[in-house]
């Protein structure tokens, strides 16, 4: 479960990127990368249990 939700969580930031790089505003690319350690950290606890 904490994969597809890793998955989605990555998905969301490349478009929070997407529309930080569109807008020219900081505030998305900070959700996007927020929502990418996020993910790395449900992929970490994947592999620890």
């Amino acid at each position: 479960m904490k994969k597809i939700a890793s998955i989605i969580l990555i998905l969301l930031a490349l478009v929070m990127f997407y529309l930080a790089y569109q807008i020219g505003g900081l505030p998305p690319a900070i959700t996007g990368v927020g929502f990418v350690v996020i993910a790395l950290v449900f992929l970490k606890e994947d592999t620890v249990t």
